[in-house]
């Protein structure tokens, strides 16, 4: 699913990520977690496709079969929106929109009708339990509902991928705990795969594997 070898990131002369080697298989939820500033966060957004790499010749990022670092513009952004989804800790919805005008979102870039987009965004809230929080705009939810609604968005277009940045870290404990457990749920009635940089030491501890970074490099994949 990944194959990442050499990653390598720098910000002017501050050298973030130092030849980072990651394999993540289908179906893996992986855990990422240490210290603020050991480049979790970083290391995410390339492995995601939001950020590059440095240009060397011997880096290499090939996610379900494409060589990411051979595309670019409006074909890295296709693939993007098709394979990988995102949850990050400030749910990042539009305060103007609906729940399910943000849910319908990637649907809508990727040129889909609206009467499809819809009908998929209300499935999909349904099946997180927020049929009655169609038309609620993101101030009106909990934060425990706004998080479920950028989980829906996420799946929008059945993607192979899901990112999460520290997706449970704006949340009390018992939301958090039921977004830990609808991970696992999705992963086992979708297979999709789950990259999840936390601090929360309980969801890192539930993944299949943890990864543990320390100054730019990881160290440990328990």
């Amino acid at each position: 699913m990944i194959n990442a070898k050499n990653i390598q990131k720098h910000y002017k002369d501050l050298h973030v990520l130092k030849g980072v080697d990651i394999n993540i298989n289908k179906g893996e939820i992986v855990a990422i977690v240490g210290a603020s500033g050991a480049g979790k966060t970083t290391l995410l957004q390339i492995l995601g496709t939001l950020d590059k790499s440095d240009n060397t010749t011997s880096s290499e990022l090939i996610i379900n079969g494409t060589n990411v670092n051979a595309i670019d513009g409006k074909s890295l952004a296709k693939f993007r929106n098709e394979h990988i989804g995102f949850i990050f800790q400030f749910h990042q919805l539009l305060p103007e929109f609906t729940a399910l005008e943000n849910v319908c979102i990637p649907a809508f870039i990727n040129n889909a009708s609206k009467s499809e987009a819809e009908t998929k965004g209300k499935e999909l809230l349904e099946y997180l339990g927020l049929q009655e929080r169609y038309n609620h705009k993101p101030n009106e939810l909990s934060g425990g509902e706004q998080q479920r609604v950028a989980v829906a968005r996420a799946l929008m277009n059945k993607p192979d991928l899901i990112f999460a940045d520290e997706p449970s870290g704006n949340l009390d404990s018992e939301s958090a705990d039921q977004l830990h457990q609808l991970f696992f749920k999705l992963r086992d009635e979708f297979g999709q795969t789950f990259v999840i940089v936390t601090h929360n030491e309980e969801l890192a501890n539930m993944a299949d594997r943890k990864l543990v970074m320390v100054d730019g490099k990881i160290v440990d994949k328990n």
